[in-house]
C-alpha cells in the first residue's frame, strides 16, 4: 500500500466561502506526482480546537502525512504552529536566527510605513519564529516560515506546515520535500500512471453506462481507479493506475473509443483548447478573431490563454448592444431590426464581421440569451447562435439550448464554439441550422 497523505486547510475565510481554496487542489496534484496516495482534504476555521480536531482525525485514520496551509501569520487568529506543536508533543522554542531574519524581511517595508506600530510588529515577528522543537524551518517566501514536523514518537503522521498565500505556499514544496521527515514519512509512495480522456457530445450518463457495460463485458476495470466529471460541457474521464495495470487500461480505453467514436475527441487528454491552438499554428497557418455578445469576450479570452497566441489570434470585438454590433462589427442596422438581435443571421453577420474588421483567416460569430432575464416563449434563457466562418467561404451556424446559471451558458457556449472551430479547421462536416 502506498503512503497515505491527508491535507488541512486553515482560514475561517476558506471556509465561508469570502476566499475559494486554490491550495487543497494544488497540493492534492504535487501528492500524486509523487505517489502519495490522498486520503483527506478537511477545511476548518481559525479555531484551536477544530484545528487539533483534524489533526487527530487524520491521525486516526493513519496517514503518514500531513500537510497544512494557513494560520502562519503575525496575528492573534494564527495559530497553526502552536497547535502543530501541541499535536507533535513538542514544545514551542524561539528560533532567535529566524527572528533576526524574518526581521531583516521586514525592514523594508517597515521604511515605507514610519507611522507603523513597531512594537507591534516586533510581537508579531517574534510569534512568527517560534518552532516547534525540533523541526526543520522552511524559508520564509514572504514572513512566514514553513515547517516540517516529525512526530516525537515512532509512530505517527510528520506534519508540514505552509502559509496560506499560494505565492508562498509553492515554492516552499520542494524544500519540503527534500528535508529528512518528509522523505522518511513518504518512504512507501509507489507509481501511478494517470490518463485522461475526454469526450463532447453526451451527456454524462453515458460514460456511467460505459462503466456499466465494461464491467459487465469483464474489463478488469478494479484495476483501475476512474473517476469522471463535467467540465465545460466535456465528459473528462480520469483514470489512476499502477504500472502493472497498463493493459487493463489499454482494455479499458479502445472500449470507451470502440463506444463512442468521435464524440472522444481526445484520447490523450488533450484539451480543446490546445487542440485548437495546434490546428491553428498549422501548417498551413490561420488566423481567427471573434465577434461576441453574449459571451462578452470569453471566447476571446480562452484562445489568448495560451502562451504564443499571439502567432493566430488576431483580435476580438465585444459587441453587446445592438448599436455596437452595428457600429463594430457592421452588422446590419435593418437586419437586426427584421430578425432580432439573437438569430442565425445575426450570428453569421457577426463572423463576417470578424473576418472583415480584423481581416482574419477564420471569423466567429456568438449572440445568445444568458440569462438569468431577458428570456421569451419565442427565445428563451439558454438559447444562442454560435456561427464560424472561413475567409474561403466555408461556414458552420448552430443553435444551441442551454441549460444551468448564466455563467454555465456563457462557459458552455465558449467550448460548443471551439469545437466548432476544431471540426471546421479538420475538414469535418458540423450540423448546421442553415
Amino acid at each position: 500500500m502506498s503512503a497515505r497523505a491527508g491535507i488541512v486547510i486553515t482560514g475561517t475565510e476558506v471556509l465561508s466561502g469570502i476566499i475559494s481554496d486554490r491550495n487543497g487542489p494544488w497540493l492534492s496534484e504535487r501528492l500524486t506526482e509523487i505517489g502519495v496516495d490522498l486520503a483527506h482534504i478537511t477545511i476548518v476555521g481559525d479555531r484551536p480546537e477544530d484545528m487539533a480536531a483534524a489533526l487527530r482525525f487524520l491521525a486516526g485514520e493513519g496517514v503518514d502525512l500531513i500537510v497544512t496551509s494557513g494560520g502562519l501569520g503575525p496575528t492573534a487568529d494564527d495559530l497553526t504552529a502552536d497547535v502543530v506543536a501541541q499535536f507533535s508533543g513538542r514544545p514551542l522554542t524561539l528560533d532567535a536566527g529566524l527572528e533576526a531574519r524574518i526581521a531583516e524581511i521586514l525592514r523594508p517595508l517597515l521604511a515605507r510605513w514610519p507611522d507603523v506600530d513597531r512594537a507591534s510588529v516586533a510581537r508579531g515577528n517574534r510569534k512568527q519564529a517560534l518552532v516547534p522543537e525540533g523541526a526543520t524551518v522552511l524559508e520564509p517566501v514572504g514572513t512566514a516560515p514553513g515547517l516540517v514536523v516529525p512526530p516525537r514518537e515512532r509512530e505517527g503522521p510528520t506534519v508540514v506546515v505552509l502559509p496560506g498565500p499560494p505565492s508562498e505556499l509553492r515554492p516552499m514544496w520542494e524544500a519540503a520535500r527534500a528535508t529528512d521527515a518528509f522523505r522518511a514519512a513518504t518512504r512507501g509512495a509507489t507509481t501511478y500512471e494517470r490518463r485522461i480522456m475526454r469526450l463532447f457530445g453526451m451527456p454524462e450518463s453515458e460514460i456511467a453506462a460505459t462503466l456499466v457495460a465494461g464491467e459487465q463485458a469483464g474489463l478488469p476495470l478494479d484495476r483501475l481507479e476512474i473517476t469522471t466529471c463535467l467540465r465545460r460541457g466535456e465528459i473528462e474521464v480520469a483514470t489512476r493506475f499502477e504500472p502493472d495495470a497498463a493493459p487493463a487500461y489499454d482494455t479499458f480505453a479502445a472500449f470507451v473509443r470502440e463506444r463512442h467514436g468521435d464524440l472522444l475527441f481526445s484520447p490523450d487528454g488533450t484539451t480543446i483548447d490546445e487542440q485548437v491552438a495546434t490546428l491553428l499554428l498549422g501548417p498551413p497557418g490561420r488566423t481567427v478573431a471573434t465577434a461576441e455578445s453574449c459571451t462578452g469576450g470569453l471566447l476571446a479570452g480562452r484562445l489568448t490563454e495560451r502562451a504564443g497566441s499571439s502567432a493566430y489570434v488576431l483580435g476580438g470585438l465585444v459587441v453587446y448592444s445592438n448599436e455596437a454590433k452595428t457600429a463594430l462589427a457592421g452588422v446590419d442596422a435593418e437586419l437586426i431590426k427584421r430578425v432580432g438581435a439573437v438569430s442565425p443571421e445575426v450570428a453569421e453577420a457577426l463572423a463576417d464581421g470578424a473576418l472583415a474588421r480584423l481581416g482574419a483567416d477564420v471569423g466567429i460569430g456568438v449572440t445568445g440569451i444568458a440569462g438569468p432575464g431577458g428570456g421569451t416563449p419565442e427565445k428563451p434563457v439558454g438559447l444562442v447562435y454560435v456561427s464560424v466562418a472561413t475567409r474561403d467561404g466555408a461556414r458552420v451556424t448552430r443553435k444551441l439550448n442551454l441549460p444551468g446559471s448564466r455563467s454555465d451558458v456563457r462557459e458552455r457556449t465558449t467550448t460548443v464554439a471551439l469545437h466548432m472551430l476544431r471540426r471546421l479547421l479538420r475538414g469535418e462536416d458540423v450540423p448546421t441550422t442553415r
